[in-house]
């Protein structure tokens, strides 16, 4: 099982952006306990970040034919505006899970919504890195 972990605008600034919010590790160091959970679960992991949404799109539209078998994807500030990225998301045959490290309904009002939380099997927020890991257990589950 093949599993991409995809982060959206702004998240290449985790450890230096918003620590009260987003913590003090970088997306490096999350990715890096992301692959380590991921191997104890015999999950092959990719990674992508973009801050252009053209490109998150790309992806998602691209990733069952690279092999993946579901994305994990934590969008940013696209999570509340971008109906294209939720639309690529409907187009793909391949389950998503949409993540947060913050609690969205304990920040600012336009925070509360998500326009992609729909076209996903779930939502998981709140829980920092930890929620990247039970987005993976569930995947791992699910098999």
């Amino acid at each position: 099982m093949k599993i991409f972990i995809i982060n959206g605008a702004n998240l290449n600034m985790l450890g230096k952006r918003e620590p009260k919010y987003y913590g003090s590790q970088t997306l490096d160091a999350i990715n890096q306990e992301i692959k380590t959970k991921a191997e104890s679960l015999k999950i092959e992991v990719g990674f992508f970040q973009s801050n252009i949404e053209g490109e998150i799109i790309n992806f998602i539209l691209n990733a069952k034919d690279n092999g993946g078998d579901g994305i994990i994807l934590n969008a940013g500030a696209f999570t509340h505006y971008s109906y294209a990225i939720h639309d690529a998301i409907t187009s793909v045959d391949i389950p998503v899970i949409e993540v947060h490290l913050s609690n969205l309904h304990k920040r600012e009002e336009f925070r509360h919504k998500s326009v992609l939380a729909d076209a996903c099997v779930g939502q998981i927020a709140g829980f920092g890195k930890y929620s990247y890991i039970m987005a993976l257990e569930y995947f791992a589950i699910k098999e």
